[in-house]
């Protein structure tokens, strides 16, 4: 079992130290025990080869019906329903851009591309995560696990 937060041990997290170990031993049966549970971190654990990824406020009788079952085979991914379609290393570069605040034209001079290509991720996160707007957007991408949001940046105005 592997956290995915391992900052106070690790600098790696425990997705990354996961993928490490699965391709070095594949026939490891790995499963993610975390308080992070997002879709998008389920969706990356069952990705990458975990056979199981569990909330930690899971009973400990079913912590260990589920091992069990796992140790005979089964894997164990809930909710694999509640994630949309994946967006794109380049749609979630430009999610977290609109995330901590910039704005079509400076998300093109930081990532290097035009601005109508920015437009088109943005139309493509809109699509894939059924929503109507940049602010629409950001909450469903901080819900889903695809952006963290950077609170400091943003600054309230009275």
């Amino acid at each position: 079992m592997i956290d995915i937060d391992l900052r106070n041990i690790s600098d790696e997290d425990g997705l990354l130290l996961t993928k490490k170990i699965l391709t070095a031993m594949p026939e490891t049966k790995i499963v993610i025990l975390t308080g992070h549970d997002l879709p998008v971190y389920r969706m990356e654990a069952k990705k990458i080869g975990a056979k199981g990824f569990v909330n930690k406020n899971i009973e400990p009788s079913d912590l260990v019906s589920i091992l069990i079952k796992i140790n005979n085979g089964d894997i164990y991914f809930p909710y694999d329903d509640i994630l949309l379609e994946e967006l794109t290393d380049s749609e979630k570069k430009v999610l977290q851009k609109l995330c901590s605040g910039y704005k079509r034209k400076d998300i093109a001079n930081m990532l290097y591309i035009s601005e109508r290509t920015v437009s088109n991720h943005i139309q493509c996160i809109f699509n894939k995560l059924k929503v109507n707007s940049a602010i629409e957007a950001i909450t469903k991408g901080i819900q889903l696990g695809y952006v963290k949001p950077r609170w400091n940046k943003f600054r309230i105005l009275l």
